[in-house]
C-alpha cells in the first residue's frame, strides 16, 4: 500500500497533503462498512469500523504510526475526551448513596480483573511491571463502544446503565492509575515525598482542569440554551481545548475530562439535551478514533506465543471481570443473571486502552514495546469482538427494542382478549 501510495503522490496535488485523502477515503469506507453490518447483519456499526480500519492497518495503511505523537495522538485524546465527558455527565454519585453496592461491585471487578490478570501473566513469564501494566491496561473497558452498541440495539433498562456506569468507573480507575504511574516511572525516589508528588501534581492538575471545565459549562449553561447549536460548539471547542492543555501541564487529558463530566452532572442533575448538530461532529469523531484505534493495532506483530498470551489475558479479564460483579451482586438491584450479562457487555477495549498504552510507550522505550506487544492485539480482536459480544449481552437480557421488534414481528400480533377493545 505504502507504494501505491507513492506513486499516487507523483501527480496527486492537494492542498492538505495526500494523508488527508488516504483518512477521508478510509472514512468513507468505514461509514459504508458500518452502515452495511448494522443493516444486513444486525451488529453494531462500530464493527464495520474496526474490520475496515484493521485491514487497512494489515495492509500496511498509515506508515510508522506507532507510538502515537503530533496530531494522530491528538485525535485520540479528543476521543476519548468527548466520550469519557459524555459518560461522566450520565453518572450522578449521589446514586450510590442510595445503591452503595454499585460502588462496591465496581471495585471488586477492578480488583478481580487485575489480580486474574496480572497473576496469569506472570504465570506465563512475563515481568513485574509488564504484568502490572497489562492488569490496569484489563481492568478498563470501552465506554465509546458501549455506547455505541446501546445507540445502534435501542437498549435500555438495568443491565445497560450498569454496565455504562461500571464501564465509567472502571475507566476512572485505569486512568488515574496509569496517569499516576507512568509520572514516576523513572523519577528517581528516595523518600515517600519524592513519589507523592508528582502522582499528586498530576491527579490534582487533571482534577483542576476537570473542575474549571465543569465551572465554565455550568456558567455558559445559565445564559445559553442546552439546545442551542452554539453551545454544542462551545462544548465541543472546550473539550478540544481541555484535550490540549491538560496534557502540555502535566496532567490526564482523558482524566480532565471525565471529571468535568461528573461535576457537571451533580450541578445539573437532569440529564443533558445536547443538539444533533454535537451528535454528528461527536459521531464522525468517534468513528475515526475507532478507525485509528484497528489501524494502530493492526500494525502490531503476532506470532503464535503472542497470540497464546492475548487468549490468555483476554480469559483472565473475563474471568475477574464475571466473579467481580457477581461477588457484589447481592443487595445491588441485578438478578445473577443480569449479572453475568453485565460483565459480558463490559468485555470490549478501544480508544481508553490504546490511550493508556499510548501512555507506557512514551514514558519508557523499554517497557513500551514489551507491554504493547501484547496490548495493541488484544485491543485489535476485542474492540470488533467486544462489541458483538455487549451486543449479544444485551439482545440476551431483552432490553434491545430493536431485537423485541424482531422477536414481535416473528410471533406475529398480540391476540386482543375477549371483551376489550384496542385504543
Amino acid at each position: 500500500m505504502i507504494d501505491h501510495m507513492a506513486i499516487w503522490s507523483a501527480w496527486l496535488r492537494t492542498s492538505a497533503g495526500l494523508p488527508a485523502v488516504q483518512w477521508s477515503l478510509l472514512l468513507a469506507l468505514a461509514a459504508a462498512a458500518g452502515h452495511l453490518v448494522q443493516r444486513h447483519m444486525g451488529l453494531p456499526k462500530v464493527v464495520g469500523y474496526s474490520v475496515v480500519g484493521a485491514i487497512a492497518g494489515l495492509a500496511g495503511f498509515g506508515g510508522d504510526v506507532w507510538p502515537l505523537n503530533g496530531i494522530s495522538l491528538f485525535v485520540l485524546e479528543l476521543g476519548v475526551s468527548l466520550v469519557l465527558f459524555e459518560a461522566g455527565g450520565r453518572l450522578a454519585l449521589r446514586w450510590f448513596r442510595h445503591n452503595p453496592m454499585v460502588l462496591l461491585q465496581s471495585l471488586l471487578e477492578a480488583v478481580f480483573t487485575y489480580a486474574l490478570v496480572y497473576y496469569t501473566m506472570r504465570w506465563l513469564g512475563m515481568t513485574g511491571n509488564v504484568a502490572e501494566a497489562l492488569a490496569i491496561i484489563g481492568v478498563v473497558s470501552s465506554p465509546a463502544v458501549l455506547s455505541r452498541v446501546r445507540l445502534d440495539t435501542r437498549a435500555t433498562g438495568p443491565v445497560t446503565e450498569r454496565a455504562l456506569a461500571l464501564t465509567t468507573l472502571g475507566s476512572l480507575y485505569a486512568l488515574a492509575l496509569v496517569s499516576a504511574r507512568t509520572r514516576v516511572m523513572h523519577l528517581p525516589r528516595e523518600t515517600l515525598m519524592d513519589t507523592l508528588l508528582p502522582i499528586g501534581s498530576v491527579l490534582g492538575l487533571s482534577l483542576l482542569v476537570g473542575v474549571v471545565l465543569a465551572l465554565v459549562l455550568r456558567l455558559a449553561l445559565r445564559i445559553m440554551s442546552p439546545t442551542s447549536e452554539n453551545t454544542s460548539m462551545l462544548l465541543l471547542t472546550l473539550i478540544g481545548a481541555t484535550a490540549a492543555l491538560a496534557g502540555h501541564f502535566g496532567g490526564s487529558a482523558a482524566l480532565a475530562a471525565l471529571i468535568g463530566g461528573l461535576v457537571l452532572k451533580q450541578f445539573n442533575p437532569r440529564p443533558f439535551t445536547w443538539p444533533r448538530q454535537l451528535g454528528t461532529a461527536g459521531s464522525l469523531l468517534i468513528m475515526l478514533t475507532f478507525v485509528l484505534v484497528s489501524v494502530v493495532a493492526a500494525r502490531a506483530s503476532w506470532n503464535s506465543a503472542v497470540a497464546g498470551v492475548v487468549l490468555a489475558l483476554l480469559a483472565a479479564r473475563f474471568a475477574g471481570k464475571v466473579l467481580g460483579v457477581g461477588t457484589a451482586n447481592w443487595g445491588s438491584g441485578l438478578g445473577w443473571q443480569q449479572a453475568f450479562w453485565t460483565a459480558c457487555a463490559m468485555q470490549p477495549l478501544s480508544a481508553v486502552a490504546l490511550l493508556l498504552v499510548a501512555q507506557y510507550a512514551t514514558s519508557s522505550l523499554t517497557l513500551g514495546p514489551q507491554i504493547a506487544a501484547v496490548a495493541l492485539p488484544a485491543i485489535l480482536v476485542m474492540e470488533a469482538l467486544g462489541a458483538i459480544v455487549a451486543t449479544l449481552a444485551l439482545y440476551a437480557t431483552g432490553e434491545s427494542s430493536r431485537a423485541l421488534s424482531l422477536q414481535s414481528a416473528a410471533e406475529g400480533p398480540p391476540s386482543t382478549p375477549a371483551g376489550t377493545q384496542r385504543g
